[in-house]
């Protein structure tokens, strides 16, 4: 498969969305109503709809997770040390370090790499991709706040980390599709078609939505530790990755592409959302995701050249 015929439908959405709220188009107002619908409503329909569908017997191996989240916090520990002896004086509290090393860590799974591997592999491996996701942000958020909670007066509250988790739209709408599709529920075929009416734009407006935000980013003061980080987060984490997969544990060919081009996604922007409500890194975890969203194209095209 040529990767221009990979690539180029999904940044022509990017830069679609780019475009047109840069040119005044839209504005803030009307990104943030399209953002809602799309990760509260149709993602989660997305979601959902797929889980159900999922075959378990194929989807649930502990070392394809292995596999994935040991590279994950071995990035996520060198962005903690990296921080910790070359950042700023300033900056070299725990809770500094700690978001510093999500942005080295954090993929954008859902809004990037999900339409990548569906349009290099199919929906083939759609069962094992979301069996990643759905544990994704709780482990390296949960991992966040309990560092920074080491600096910060009010500490970790795991009654409330437990309850976004669990309320969070993705995590909740695969939750609730591992659970219908163990009972063997059956929706309807009423229901199934409306679902599949609100899932089938999801990752259009997942992309748009995504250029649309890069136009608010700007890559300010601190953008040598923003392209550090993206050099840890689109390189160093999938070549481990790629290692673990196909020389540890030999996965097949399909396996190990999908979980290289997982890891390979840029940073998420909920890495820069929890760097606000931390107040650590705000300016460089923003400039982050849009130098590792824009470098990702180069990092996708080499990986999908070598491995598809």
């Amino acid at each position: 498969m040529a990767i221009v015929n990979i690539i180029l439908p999904i940044m022509f959405i990017v830069a679609l969305g780019y475009g047109l709220t840069r040119a005044g188009f839209f504005n803030k107002e009307h990104i943030a109503g399209l953002s809602k619908f799309t990760f509260y409503v149709s993602i989660p329909a997305f979601l959902f709809t797929n889980m159900l569908a999922a075959p378990f017997s194929q989807s649930i191996d502990p070392s394809s997770l292995l596999a994935f989240y040991l590279p994950v916090l071995f990035v996520f520990a060198v962005g903690y040390q990296i921080n910790r002896y070359f950042g700023a004086k300033t900056q070299q509290r725990s809770d500094a370090c700690a978001v510093f090393a999500l942005g080295c860590s954090y993929s954008n799974t859902v809004i990037v790499g999900l339409p990548v591997i569906t349009a290099a592999l199919g929906k083939a491996m759609i069962g094992s991709i979301f069996m990643i996701i759905t544990f994704h942000s709780a482990f390296l958020f949960a991992l966040t706040f309990i560092l920074a909670a080491r600096s910060q007066q009010h500490g970790f509250s795991w009654r409330n980390f437990t309850s976004s988790m669990v309320l969070n739209p993705v995590v909740l709408s695969i939750s609730l599709g591992i659970i219908a599709n163990g009972l063997n529920i059956e929706l309807g075929e009423q229901l199934d078609e409306g679902l599949a009416l609100l899932a089938k734009p999801a990752l259009a407006c997942a992309l748009f939505v995504l250029g649309a935000n890069l136009s608010f980013y700007r890559v300010g003061d601190n953008w040598r530790f923003a392209l550090l980080a993206s050099c840890l987060k689109i390189l160093l984490l999938p070549a481990l990755v790629y290692v673990m997969a196909n020389w540890v544990f030999e996965f097949s060919k399909q396996n190990t592409i999908m979980l290289v081009l997982l890891s390979a996604s840029p940073l998420g922007v909920n890495a820069y959302l929890i760097a606000t409500e931390i107040k650590q890194y705000q300016s460089t975890l923003g400039s982050t995701v849009v130098l590792s969203t824009l470098l990702s194209v180069l990092s996708y095209s080499l990986w999908l050249m070598w491995l598809v």
